[in-house]
């Protein structure tokens, strides 16, 4: 990298870090204010224009500084920004929070407040895709002539529960029979995998006991097929409100894509963050219209699961990566 190159870079790199700062546009009086650049004010607004020529800044309107661009935020991102190491007081409270979870569900929920609040975005983490959909239990429970209670209990420790009509009413002792006899079939079992060990095990009953099993059979596969779909747990939507001046457009599309979450699922899907790695999309990155001023920081904590900060584009991109890549490795050290 030539000598012009790097001070450029530098030059890039406190811009993005007063603009992120101050909310301001930053020009060359405050850039050689505020930083020890070694050069004079002729050079810095030439290599100013220069980042201007290459997308990487602009001018929001005339005799005003410059702010970065989606470019110059991932130029930045991408040659500039460094791991800033977690203080000792931040470590020992991430340690200390995460290692008092009592289940996988308790340790998620944790993690989410814990990094809204230390980098001020919404902090989103999907649940472990060994974990999310892996039956531990089944139980029913016959809470009336006509009515049947069904929880699912996965690895996750999430349980989900649906009440479903019966037509073929057998007495409370036949379910709990028929309890075990499922616990035995499905125990284990990730919830895309029940297809064909539910028919086996409707085949081997004799045909007068399997009315009242298929009735219980399917509702089982219909409540455990909510599970085969991806979950994401989600905290700090409020830090969205505190900074709506960086969305130009009205934020409720943003708000709704946090609230459906089907973006943010397709968006975990397409990172490609190992465990402990970092992975930055800026703005049209994103590919959805409603994140084009937005960027998401994410990390990897285990196979296909990520933890992830969504935020402005004007993002404190050091503390954003820094923080993320931590907290991805202390939840996949206790999920070990």
């Amino acid at each position: 990298m030539s000598e012009t190159d790097a001070r450029k870079l530098q030059i890039l790199g406190a811009i993005v870090e007063d603009y992120v700062s101050t909310r301001e546009p930053v020009g060359s009086k405050s850039l050689l204010e505020r930083h020890e650049l070694g050069v004079s004010a002729a050079t810095v607004r030439n290599d100013m224009s220069l980042l201007e020529e290459e997308g990487l800044i602009h001018q929001p309107h005339t005799s005003a500084g410059r702010v970065p661009t989606d470019k110059g935020y991932r130029t930045f991102v991408d040659h500039v920004a460094t791991i800033k190491p977690l203080s000792a007081p931040e470590r020992r409270a991430i340690r200390t929070l995460l290692e008092d979870s009592g289940d996988v569900e308790e340790l998620l929920a944790r993690t989410v407040r814990v990094l809204a609040q230390l980098t001020q975005q919404v902090a989103m983490v999907q649940y472990p895709a060994r974990r999310q959909a892996r039956i531990r239990h089944v139980e029913l429970v016959k809470v009336a002539d006509s009515l049947l209670l069904v929880v699912l209990i996965t690895e996750s420790g999430r349980v989900d529960q649906r009440t479903v009509p019966i037509n073929a009413g057998k007495p409370a002792e036949y379910y709990a029979v028929l309890r075990d006899q499922l616990n035995r079939v499905v125990a284990g079992r990730e919830v895309t995998d029940l297809a064909t060990p539910l028919e086996d095990f409707l085949e081997a009953l004799t045909p007068p006991e399997r009315p009242a099993a298929a009735e219980v059979s399917e509702a089982f596969a219909a409540l455990a097929a909510t599970r085969a779909e991806g979950r994401i747990m989600m905290a700090g939507t409020a830090n969205i409100a505190r900074s709506a001046e960086d969305f130009a457009r009205d934020v409720e599309p943003l708000l709704d894509v946090l609230e459906e979450q089907l973006v943010l699922l397709r968006l975990f899907t397409e990172m490609h963050a190992s465990p402990g790695a970092v992975e930055v999309r800026i703005g049209t990155e994103l590919q959805d219209r409603a994140l084009h001023q937005a960027a998401v920081v994410g990390a990897g904590y285990g196979v296909g699961s990520h933890v992830a900060i969504l935020g402005p584009s004007r993002m404190d991109y050091v503390t954003g990566i820094s923080t993320v890549q931590a907290i991805a490795r202390y939840v996949s050290r206790f999920l070990e």
